[in-house]
């Protein structure tokens, strides 16, 4: 059988099209999870029989397996292969998702859902990197990269829908049932995936992959339980260690031992084989591309915190509505990923990256505009089309200029810097986000409290005292339910709501307008992004 030349272009376009389809539902597989189950925290509690903060801790423990042993998930794939820990991570992250599935208890549901598929994702997240650098050529790697970071992108804003619409009609459980079935579809599908080529296998630093994991998950450790412990003073129901929060102390040990770890590495380079190369972090348009995706994963962390709270909180919306209403966010996002390498192959990526950093300022200052105690959930959708488009826009960009910064036998040695730092980016930005919240809507609602002439002394006084460690960010009905158990008036109860419902707003505001600040620092670093495409 003989091929024609018109054919054969078009069969290697449907298998560059069947192997970035792969890639990026691994990468929307790795992504979906930190977002899926936080819409029925409850009913995995009741289920699994924990409590809330038990699954909240195994949401965090997932985070911090991932994010600590995503170096070492790197220099693994170029001792064994990229296709090969590609396909193992695969193999551990279905055994892991088919445990949580039929978890019984909260010990099983930490083996699969934090460790077993945490490790997978550490093996998988930085072999897509270089494996999508060794099936496209320079020229279309900006369109892949897009395409497979909007795959992840798109994780965060239908996560909520897809458990929401699970929780709702059928089981939790069928989520990461579901996942199994994506992941055999995927080991399928990886046969037409062409390995990165490797040259002399390294050998394992053990030393450096001690170092790497402890240091990078105490700081993420602390960085994610600074919301229920404090960042500097303790909170009153906090631990405190020498009268400072914890959260200082781990993420003061974590730098330390990151220090360490790099000093280390500077010793093996001249006495054996490190597990990250020095060089890589001095590299100036590596470093730029670093930091945007530092910037865009706090901001996408941070917006998809905020978004979701004023819709399912303050306005009462069910999880499906607010999936549902987070949706015009993928359009512009998958439109802007694809469609700027497709239709302007040779544009400057700095210009881009500049571009998509301004929608996501318009689009936060848009949302802050708007935003007040009155406004509807039509609100947002300008606000997320605009913030979508900037996502999408430094999605397209920033994965070729890592890659292209370095050889591409290093590229899993990028990738594992790479989604350490998108970890970082997205762990920091919902601690900060949270925490800048709810100090604001603490100080607010005492500062209402105290100007409203509805509300009695005695109670002002009160509330002084029993709210200074803090107030939650609820609903007006779970605040209704909390004032008629504390056998408050009808009249108080409703200014108290009143001044709550004001404060909610501030505490929102607050947290965007600290993401507007980070999204205007992130226009200052887009200098190191080169003004030309890789070639």
């Amino acid at each position: 059988m003989t091929v024609t030349a018109e054919a054969a272009p078009v069969s290697r376009a449907a298998g560059a099209t069947l192997v970035l389809l792969t890639l990026a539902t691994g990468q929307f597989l790795m992504t979906l999870d930190s977002s899926v189950m936080n819409v029925s925290i409850a009913t995995v509690a009741k289920d699994v029989g924990t409590t809330v903060t038990g699954i909240q801790g195994a949401i965090t423990a997932y985070t911090l397996v991932m994010a600590s042993l995503m170096i070492t998930g790197a220099k693994v794939g170029a001792i064994i292969g990229r296709k090969r820990a590609f396909t193992i991570g695969c193999v551990i992250y279905g055994a892991g998702s088919l445990t949580t599935s039929l978890a019984p208890s909260l010990p099983v549901l930490l083996l699969g859902w934090s460790f077993l598929e945490g490790v997978g994702a550490a093996l998988i997240l930085p072999a897509i990197v270089a494996l999508v650098a060794s099936n496209f050529p320079t020229q279309r790697r900006p369109a892949a990269y897009g395409m497979v970071a909007a795959a992840g992108a798109i994780a965060v804003a239908v996560g909520p829908l897809i458990g929401g619409f699970c929780t709702t009609y059928f089981s939790w459980r069928w989520v990461f049932a579901g996942e199994v079935v994506l992941v055999l579809g995927i080991l399928v599908l990886a046969r037409k995936i062409a390995d990165a080529p490797v040259g002399e296998r390294p050998r394992l630093d053990y030393v450096g992959v001690v170092l790497s994991a402890l240091g990078l998950g105490l700081f993420v450790f602390g960085v994610l339980r600074s919301s229920e412990w404090g960042w500097i003073h303790p909170k009153p129901d906090g631990p405190s260690w020498g009268g400072v929060s914890p959260t200082v102390w781990l993420m003061l040990a974590g730098l330390l031992v990151i220090w360490i770890f790099f000093r280390w590495e500077a010793r093996m380079e001249s006495h054996g084989e490190p597990l990250l190369r020095a060089d890589l972090l001095r590299n100036k348009q590596l470093a730029g591309g670093l930091a945007m995706f530092f910037v865009q994963y706090l901001m996408q962390a941070g917006l998809f915190f905020v978004v979701p709270l004023y819709l399912s909180v303050c306005l009462g919306l069910s999880a499906l509505a607010t999936g549902a209403r987070l949706l015009p966010l993928s359009l512009t996002l998958l439109a802007a990923a694809i469609g700027i390498p497709r239709l302007w192959p040779k544009v400057s990526p700095r210009l881009v990256t500049r571009c998509g950093l301004l929608a996501l300022l318009l689009g936060t200052c848009v949302l802050l505009a708007t935003l007040d105690a009155d406004s509807g959930p039509e609100v947002v959708f300008v606000p997320l089309l605009l913030i979508g488009l900037g996502i999408g826009a430094l999605a397209s960009q920033l994965g070729a200029i890592t890659v292209s910064a370095v050889p591409d036998d290093r590229a899993p040695e990028v990738g594992g810097v790479q989604n350490t730092m998108t970890n970082l980016g997205a762990s920091l930005g919902t601690a900060l986000a949270g925490s800048v919240m709810i100090a604001a809507v603490s100080s607010a609602f005492l500062v209402n409290i105290q100007h409203s002439s509805a509300i009695p002394d005695r109670v002002k006084s009160d509330a002084q005292v029993q709210l200074a460690g803090g107030v939650p960010f609820v609903s007006d009905a779970d605040l209704e339910h909390a004032l008629d158990d504390a056998h408050v008036s009808r009249q108080t109860s409703a200014a108290a709501l009143d001044a709550y419902r004001g404060a909610r707003i501030d505490g929102l505001t607050s947290s965007l307008v600290l993401l507007a600040f980070v999204s205007l620092a992130g226009l200052f670093l887009a200098q190191r992004i080169p003004r030309s495409q890789p070639t």
